[in-house]
């Protein structure tokens, strides 16, 4: 009976103490409907073209809003929703992404996963399952990862971004359809500290002389 009660506790205490079950670490993707809807409504009243190229991901992506006149030359679209995680994205890659039959799909997303308390080995695992959703539907749809690069406002987390970098470049290597895009040391100074010009007063969101860096890192990766 005593050996019971032991093992009861011990079981309940794992319970409560597992980290994987911390409600920090859960992404409640129903907080987005809002913003898909609106989008779903944007492409009833004008349905993007088939094979263009889509953004997705969280604030980096949601407010990059010189997209289009970014790349001119090509059919973009911005799907970004802010304060998104990568599991959101696969949460609504059914309505948002596969819709379109894009050609490529680029992703920027991992940073709010982190802040929120999920561990470096959780958001790979979210890009593992992000990657197997558009794929299972779009097999021959490139799938371009664009890493994480570090903040002032969240440079305690600089550790675990390139880490998951790490992790996601390792893991694209050699596969066919995936694809890498660096940007970490992008918005570096030579004290290797973030450069402060490149980010609005929250110094988390890149400005205008951010996002263009940002769009010069990502040209040459994009499908002729």
């Amino acid at each position: 009976m005593k050996t019971t009660f032991y093992l009861s506790c011990v079981a309940l205490l794992l319970l409560v103490s597992s980290p994987a079950v911390t409600l920090a670490q859960k992404a409640d993707s129903s907080r987005w409907e809002k913003d898909i809807a609106a989008y779903e409504a944007q492409d009833k009243t004008s349905p993007p073209p088939k094979g263009g190229i889509v953004f997705i991901g969280s604030s980096t992506i949601r407010r990059w809003t010189s997209l289009p006149q970014d790349y001119p030359d090509h059919k973009v679209l911005n799907r970004g929703f802010g304060g998104s995680q990568i599991a959101d994205a696969a949460h609504f890659a059914d309505r948002i992404v596969i819709p379109y039959a894009p050609r490529a799909v680029f992703l920027r997303a991992g940073g709010n996963d982190l802040n929120a308390g999920k561990t470096v080995d959780q958001v790979f695992s979210d890009f593992q399952n992000f990657v197997g959703k558009i794929q299972a539907k779009l097999p021959e749809t490139d799938i371009y990862y664009i890493s994480l690069s570090p903040s002032i406002a969240r440079w305690k987390q600089a550790d675990k971004e390139k880490a998951l970098n790490s992790m996601v470049q390792g893991y694209i290597t050699g596969k066919q359809h995936l694809k890498y895009i660096e940007t970490y040391d992008m918005v570096l100074g030579s004290d290797g500290q973030p450069r402060p010009e490149l980010f609005v007063e929250d110094k988390l969101h890149f400005n205008a002389e951010g996002n263009k860096l940002f769009a010069e890192r990502i040209r040459p990766h994009l499908p002729n």
